[in-house]
């Protein structure tokens, strides 16, 4: 669509038809809102980019999000498959009656979905919680659509290959991420910058990472671009795909081994930091390929349909999206993540998956309990010590979440596992591969064994529970919204706003309050004797 291309838009100016002032109220709620959504994905999903970077203290946070951005912008250009997926694979328009109809429906359904996903997304960020917005997204779609349209207009096989995905990519993030932790601990401990240890299993770690990001970012996450087609059909196709990964294994391994010689020392200290500093970079490149469509999808596909609706519901789904949409998309993605509530979820997310003894978290006492117990069980099973490294980054005082070499394992796998379903066209949760991850690397380095193990077991088994009442939540007021929007009209799309503001005001408020109160009750825990010379 070309920028200038407005005049089947003008319409709808006049008000004098319900219809109209419908169109017309939904066209400004869905442009208004697509920007609104996509700052809110950018401010929740933040933290699934840089926590490992930032929780390794390689670089600032601030320095994380840009080199994370670049990426976001790169990747959501080459979206357009995903956001396909998202917008026409959960509903099929066309099934919605007749003509104004059908209009009117669809337009409900895409501006529900984003009145309840903005305010939910807002919500966990105020508390400092990872949500998938993979998740809302099509559970939301799917409230909506069985809502107005009952169960014949959704695409159950697609919904069930999209819920599928999701599950899967978490199980192989958390199960890949495991073993290649405690294999890549094993052979080099905490001598990550030890130059003696890096010519020995430098090469083979880094290479394999290296081999695995090239495969699935490029390969396979850029196989539109003509230079990567092009070597896919004469090299990944003549020789196959584990050839062609041993072959870059081998080459970047003896690379990486040839710096150590020359270059000694200093290149030892930089391998695992700039592996993880590209690991980064290539989480954005997946982020921006894939939850593009959580938040550019419902308004795109809102304003192809004020455009075309004339002609018909499938013309106007069938249209590819310009990609100057998409990277402005992107962009707003990246307003997001520099945002103050982006760090309340970027630190939680790095405290629940730290090495530290003492972590500033919340989670309710039930979990608490759950987490004590389950705690209790393992040590008397099989008591372990804990091999994580020190959480005091070496040659400083700075503390520290991670080090450098489980920040590059949580990076370098979850950032395939996206691309991967990128390159089939699946919108996946960048949240949940990455908290796999997460929590996958800190089981094979026996986190649970020392300081608030509780409250870090606690925390995951919270933020596991909020994931599916996220789920339940999205389906049910997205389904309620839409049923208000399609009864109403533009009344309809109002008053939804108007709750929509209101639950945000009370979610900030109480998510304030608890951020004080679990900053507090950390300190105290961190400097019992200073707080009780206080309360003496």
């Amino acid at each position: 669509m070309d920028l200038l291309a407005i005049e089947p838009l003008l319409g709808i100016i006049d008000l004098s038809s319900d219809m109209n002032l419908f169109l017309w109220v939904a066209l400004v709620t869905a442009v208004g809102m697509l920007i609104w959504d996509t700052v809110e994905v950018g401010r929740n999903d933040a933290a699934n980019l840089v926590n490992a970077a930032y929780g390794a203290r390689i670089v600032t946070r601030n320095k994380a999000v840009w080199i994370a951005g670049i990426g976001v912008v790169l990747g959501a250009s080459l979206s357009s498959g995903v956001v396909d997926t998202a917008r026409k694979g959960i509903f099929d328009p066309t099934l919605l009656t007749d003509m104004d109809d059908a209009l009117k429906k669809a337009l409900a359904i895409y501006i529900a979905v984003y009145i309840v996903d903005t305010v939910l997304l807002y919500g966990y960020s105020a508390f400092g919680m990872p949500v998938s917005t993979t998740a809302c997204l099509v559970f939301e779609l799917l409230g909506a659509s069985f809502a107005v349209g009952g169960s014949a207009i959704v695409m159950w096989p697609n919904a069930s290959k999209v819920v599928t995905a999701i599950v899967l990519s978490i199980l192989i993030s958390g199960v890949a991420s495991f073993f290649v932790q405690r294999a890549v601990r094993g052979a080099i401990g905490d001598r990550a910058e030890h130059l003696v240890t890096l010519l020995l299993h430098g090469g083979w770690a880094g290479g394999g990472m290296l081999a695995m990001l090239v495969y699935f970012m490029v390969l396979k996450g850029m196989k539109s671009v003509p230079t990567v087609k092009w070597f896919k059909s004469e090299v990944v196709e003549a020789y196959g795909a584990v050839p062609v990964i041993l072959g870059l294994w081998l080459i970047f391994a003896v690379i990486i081994h040839a710096c150590l010689i020359i270059f000694r020392q200093r290149f030892a200290q930089r391998l695992f930091p700039w592996l993880a500093i590209l690991g980064t970079f290539c989480m954005g490149v997946a982020f921006g390929q894939n939850d593009l469509a959580n938040c550019a999808a419902p308004g795109l596909s809102a304003w192809n349909l004020i455009e075309h609706r004339t002609e018909s519901v499938e013309l106007a789904t069938k249209l590819s999206l310009p990609s100057w949409m998409l990277v402005v998309c992107g962009v707003l993605l990246l307003s997001g993540m520099i945002t103050k509530r982006a760090h309340r979820v970027t630190q939680a997310a790095v405290s629940a998956g730290s090495q530290s003894n003492v972590v500033a978290l919340y989670a309710p006492r039930w979990c608490i309990a759950l987490a004590r117990r389950l705690i209790r069980m393992r040590g008397k099973l099989a008591p372990v010590a804990p091999i994580a490294p020190s959480p005091v980054k070496p040659g400083t005082d700075e503390l520290r979440d991670y080090d450098s070499v489980r920040a590059c394992v949580i990076l370098g796998i979850s950032a395939c596992v996206i691309a991967f379903a990128s390159s089939l066209k699946l919108p996946v949760s960048t949240t949940y591969v990455t908290f796999a991850a997460v929590v996958a690397t800190g089981a094979a380095d026996r986190i649970m064994q020392r300081g608030d193990a509780e409250l870090k077991l606690a925390r995951t088994i919270w933020v596991i529970f909020s994931w599916f009442s996220a789920a339940v939540i999205a389906a049910v007021a997205a389904g309620v919204v839409c049923t208000l929007i399609v009864t109403a009209g533009a009344a309809g799309i109002v008053t939804g706003l108007l709750l929509n503001f209101g639950c945000r005001f009370v979610l900030q408020k109480r998510g304030d309050r608890q951020a004080l109160a679990v900053e507090s009750a950390a300190a105290e825990r961190m400097n019992p004797e200073q707080f009780a010379s206080e309360d003496s």
